[in-house]
């Protein structure tokens, strides 16, 4: 864990940071502002987690998922370049993990392009599973995008 490091509910007035964070990183989303803003919709909000990784007041990190229950999607998980390999990404999965247990979430599941050695080696790390393959799935290139697993555990009941 790092120093200082607190994830934190994403808030309207981290979208022009995560914006700029999110512009830093190839494989990160680059939605139009109004996605960003959309996360903050009172009628959708409530199906969706989207947290953010802050250290010095700076956002460093976020990660959003959509809850379809009993599954909850993983849409993105970024961290700025500077600070990726340090938990950074492993401190917000596990937080999200927390919350999507708290709402009863039994399983999550990602794409990521198959070229993202890094991030699948992560997901894999962290219990995700391959489950399949979508040839052609991202249009900029065309390239396949692996569809990964993994449970969330369930709360241990306290006897």
């Amino acid at each position: 864990m790092i120093l200082g490091l607190q994830v934190r509910s994403m808030a309207l007035e981290d979208v022009e940071a995560v914006i700029a964070l999110a512009a830093g990183l190839p494989t990160a989303p680059h939605w139009p502002r109004a996605a960003w803003e959309a996360l903050f919709d009172p009628v959708t909000s409530s199906r969706r987690i989207a947290l953010v990784a802050e250290l010095q007041k700076q956002v460093i990190g976020f990660a959003i998922a959509a809850l379809i229950s009993p599954e909850a999607e993983l849409e993105s998980i970024a961290v700025m370049q500077s600070h990726q390999g340090g938990g950074v990404g492993r401190t917000l999965l596990a937080e999200l993990q927390r919350q999507l247990q708290s709402r009863g979430i039994s399983e999550i599941t990602l794409e990521v392009r198959a070229s993202n050695i890094a991030a699948l080696r992560f997901y894999q790390a962290h219990g995700f599973t391959e489950i399949g393959r979508r040839p052609g799935y991202y249009p900029d290139s065309g390239e396949a995008a692996v569809l990964m697993t993994a449970p969330i555990p369930t709360p241990a009941r306290k006897q």
